[in-house]
């Protein structure tokens, strides 16, 4: 049986990615600051910006493979603590790891924010200048794992827009714009949109752990849904199947893009809150967000299902 180690496991993705191997038959050790909770792994804490205790060195060291899922959540936070995590950690990681193989999931946030992503291919990504903390940091973490490819297995999963049961970050944000019977939308979400469902990407990570690498060279694939959705009819579509039919109000592309400045600006001044809106998040609703997915199903050979929010009631 072959050992893999996933970090993150107490979120979202990490967590779908260690039930999934758990299931495929991996022995799946997880490891993350709060307990993991995944049945038939056994869990050892570790903060990323605090050097690895000795069980969790040993079962870095001991893995055949680990699936990076840890990072820094949101478009908000600190520059300095989102580094620490996101960039810091993933060197962490590395570092305390042997031989292994490391699937390090990414994000489809280190496309170019400043213009449309169409049908985007992976050698476009990362670029030289990001809105916010967390989409650099999510590029310069991806930089740190391609050049460790010239010395072990490495493969980057970039996922855009993930949901699914469990989700605490797309869910929560449509929630969040709901006021009664209407989806305030900037721009009106007239826009093309990958999703990536959550079993596909934890599918996408678990073929990343056994596909066979050249040497010296690392694999970058996209991970999203079948087919590209239009953002609105999405978007109202996950609400109905919560039970929360809407219309979709637009808010022009300005006013939102004049609040997101405005609130970023505040939040620099002490004891202001992280804006709800900014410019990170207007970057991914006003402009297509495809992606081509050639290395996704010819490569790992990952056949990715039509969006769908069945059963999102009890998300």
């Amino acid at each position: 049986m072959s050992r893999l180690v996933v970090t993150g496991a107490s979120g979202f993705v990490g967590g779908a990615v260690a039930r999934a191997a758990v299931r495929a038959g991996w022995e799946v050790v997880t490891t993350s600051r709060r307990a993991a909770g995944v049945p038939g792994a056994p869990h050892v804490t570790w903060d990323l910006t605090a050097p690895p205790g000795a069980e969790v060195a040993r079962a870095l060291a001991d893995a055949d493979v680990v699936v990076h899922a840890a990072a820094w959540v949101g478009d908000g936070g600190p520059l300095d603590r989102v580094r620490a995590v996101t960039v810091d950690g993933t060197r962490a990681v590395l570092e305390a790891t042997g031989a292994a193989r490391v699937v390090h999931v990414s994000s489809a946030s280190v496309y170019d924010p400043r213009r449309p992503s169409v049908l985007a291919r992976e050698h476009e990504a990362p670029v030289d200048r990001y809105l916010d903390a967390y989409a650099e940091a999510k590029a310069d973490a991806e930089r740190v794992v391609l050049a460790a490819a010239a010395r072990r297995d490495v493969v980057v999963l970039r996922p855009h827009a993930v949901y699914g049961p469990g989700d605490t970050t797309l869910l929560p944000r449509v929630l969040g714009a709901v006021r009664g019977d209407r989806l305030l939308l900037p721009g009106g979400g007239d826009v093309r949109q990958h999703l990536t469902a959550v079993g596909t990407l934890a599918e996408a990570a678990l073929a990343a752990a056994t596909v066979p690498l050249a040497a010296g060279t690392a694999l970058v694939a996209n991970v999203a849904d079948a087919e590209p959705v239009v953002l609105r009819d999405a978007l109202a579509a996950l609400l109905a199947e919560r039970g929360l039919p809407v219309r979709v109000v637009p808010v022009p592309a300005r006013l939102a893009l004049a609040a997101a400045v405005v609130g970023e600006a505040l939040h620099r001044l002490p004891g202001v809150p992280a804006p709800r809106l900014t410019r990170y998040a207007l970057s991914h609703l006003l402009h297509e967000r495809t992606y081509d997915l050639t290395v996704l199903r010819g490569v790992l050979g990952v056949a990715p299902r039509p969006t769908s929010f069945a059963g999102a009631d009890a998300w």
